[in-house]
């Protein structure tokens, strides 16, 4: 098997503001894995949470170590695959990459669309929500009437945890209920930006305001601070930041109401697809998300809609030079193709 990859970057056509700063590119790898003539794609976003950035040049350098032990393998090894990948302590994002590609080698071998491989319905999916960064009011109803102009969109996420506090905060979410339409499906996601304090006085106010969820209220390594938020908060809390695999699951099941799980963070479909079964036998809901993905890591996690309660995969729409074509949007949601693999081609 031989693998390729190179690096490209793309545009934001809205600069997004979330409490840990402000995101106008990304820079990430195109990964193709080719074998019997079929080329597997995949997608690899450096990213940074907590104590372990991933950056570009870690990735490159774990991809070039791992092209010697791949020329040995073919698509179909996933597992011992996995394992070489593990114990060379691969970073989960190029580890993702990797993942996808094989699954859409797959899928093009087969010629049969990847959901239609795991017997899921794509008309399941829910809706995918778009993100409103933090911002002033009239610039968050600015953005949310852009985001309006692209499509009929019903589910919006709200960017929250602002440096000037949470006035800010919620004079930005009154100033959204303007312009969202009724009925739509608001959340709330604030990156860490709260204390324990903050965060229950949100969850209290936001319950009023039409909010289904709060999403990593407290910054990652709190955890144990989830205990009473999840006690008295009105409404069910998610996390991101502090769960990356199904390993972590368990600890976090009597403190949450659910997970956000991204491809990034757990290494890839394979994992995600763990990640799904160990947090329902908890009890526990689950959304996927993205970072500054293209539509190539969009679709090979919208793959995945049919088996989760909310979607967050949005990046892909807000990029002005995205070189690749792969799931559409209609009604405000993904709509998953009939091509084979992941469905995903280069822009023409």
């Amino acid at each position: 098997m031989h693998l390729q990859f190179e690096t490209f970057t793309v545009h934001k056509r809205f600069p997004l503001t979330i409490s840990r700063g402000t995101y106008k590119e990304s820079t990430n790898l195109w990964i193709r894995l080719e074998q019997e003539g079929i080329e597997g794609w995949g997608e690899a976003s450096p990213f940074s949470v907590g104590e372990q950035p991933q950056t570009l040049v870690d990735l490159q350098q774990a991809l070039g170590r791992l092209r010697e032990t791949l020329a040995d393998l073919t698509p179909w090894q996933r597992q011992e695959i996995q394992q070489q990948m593990s114990e060379m302590q691969i970073p989960s994002a190029a580890q993702a990459g990797i993942d996808m590609a094989l699954y859409d080698w797959m899928g093009k071998r087969l010629e049969q669309p990847l959901w239609r491989l795991w017997g899921l319905d794509p008309h399941r999916s829910p809706l995918t929500s778009v993100t409103i960064g933090i911002n002033t009011p009239e610039a968050a109803q600015q953005r949310a009437q852009d985001w309006l102009q692209l499509q009929d969109l019903k589910a919006f996420k709200i960017k929250l945890g602002h440096p000037e506090g949470l006035q800010a905060d919620q004079a930005m979410v009154i100033a959204l209920q303007e312009v969202i339409p009724m009925g739509s499906v608001i959340t709330v996601d604030a990156n860490g930006g709260w204390t324990s304090e903050q965060a229950l006085s949100m969850c209290n106010w936001l319950a009023g305001q039409g909010v289904e969820y709060v999403e990593q209220p407290l910054d990652k390594g709190k955890e144990e601070e989830l205990i009473e938020i999840w006690h008295r908060s009105p409404l069910p809390i998610f996390v991101d930041e502090s769960c990356f695999t199904s390993a972590e699951i368990p600890y976090l099941a009597n403190r949450v109401h659910g997970i956000n799980i991204k491809l990034m963070k757990s290494g890839g479909l394979t994992e995600a697809l763990h990640m799904i079964h160990t947090a329902r036998s908890h009890g526990l809901k689950v959304m996927l998300g993205c970072y500054g993905h293209t539509v190539l890591a969009n679709s090979a996690a919208a793959q995945l809609g049919p088996l989760v309660d909310y979607l967050d995969l949005d990046s892909h729409l807000n990029l002005t030079d995205d070189p690749f074509v792969g799931v559409s949007l209609e009604q405000g949601r993904l709509i998953l193709s009939e091509e084979s693999g992941l469905g995903v081609k280069r822009t023409e």
